[in-house]
């Protein structure tokens, strides 16, 4: 079933206050984040992005005033590494270590319950299979879900409609991430995948990757923000 967007959850009082940050007079925002270069990032502001960054290279985001997203090395991650960052860079958002088996459930709430103290927001990822019908009744509200979009790396498994309360998408393909926007309640997204294909002349036209009419990095990664923008207008 088609949601019509993050507004119809904030209304739902009990899922939290923290959700409220991102709200304007009852109206919900999509923050948009890129973990890439100051390049790309510099760029991707000026159309209403935020930086973003690894907790493991803050090289590129040490110039903006405030760091949009936290990210994480989730296959070799550090946990006082990512405090330490959270610490120094005060996020709006961070994500918790991912929740791949469910013995692991009660030392990634205790992480994130200590990256709560220094970022706005943190996202649970959970990825273990057994949570799939007890979401809400496990993770905490104070915390928003983080969603690992599907690609040849890997992904959720569990399937977006289990996911009641507002949502974090993590990476992926923008057309892909727009489709789980009608099965889920987003909130907020990083994507980084149009700053590989500027690298090669493409950009995301809002349907698909394509060769840049007159090429060149910078356009490329300026019309990639612009064209998916346009496909959360409304939202």
């Amino acid at each position: 079933m088609k949601m019509g967007g993050a507004a119809n959850l904030l209304s739902e009082t009990e899922k939290g206050q923290e959700v409220a940050r991102y709200s304007t007079n009852g109206k919900a925002i999509l923050q948009k984040f890129v973990a890439h270069s100051f390049r790309a990032s510099n760029i991707a502001l000026k159309h209403g992005w935020l930086p973003g960054a690894r907790y493991t290279n803050l090289r590129d985001v040490s110039n903006f005033d405030r760091l949009g997203f936290l990210d994480i090395d989730w296959k070799n991650y550090n946990f006082e590494r990512h405090l330490r960052a959270a610490i120094s860079t005060k996020p709006m958002l961070t994500i918790a270590r991912d929740i791949e088996n469910i013995k692991e459930i009660n030392r990634s709430l205790d992480e994130a319950h200590l990256l709560k103290e220094h970022s706005d927001l943190v996202a649970v990822v959970p990825k273990a299979i057994e949570l799939i019908d007890c979401l809400e009744d496990i993770i905490p509200t104070q915390f928003i879900f983080g969603y690992s979009v599907p690609t040849k790396y890997g992904g959720t498994l569990i399937p977006p409609n289990n996911f009641k309360r507002p949502v974090h998408l993590l990476g992926g393909r923008p057309d892909v991430q727009r489709k789980l926007g009608n099965e889920m309640v987003v909130v907020s997204l990083d994507c980084n995948r149009f700053t590989l294909d500027a690298a090669f002349g493409d950009f995301f036209d809002g349907t698909r990757f394509r060769p840049h009419p007159t090429g060149g990095y910078d356009n490329c990664i300026e019309c990639s923000v612009i064209n998916i923008n346009k496909l959360w207008t409304g939202y």
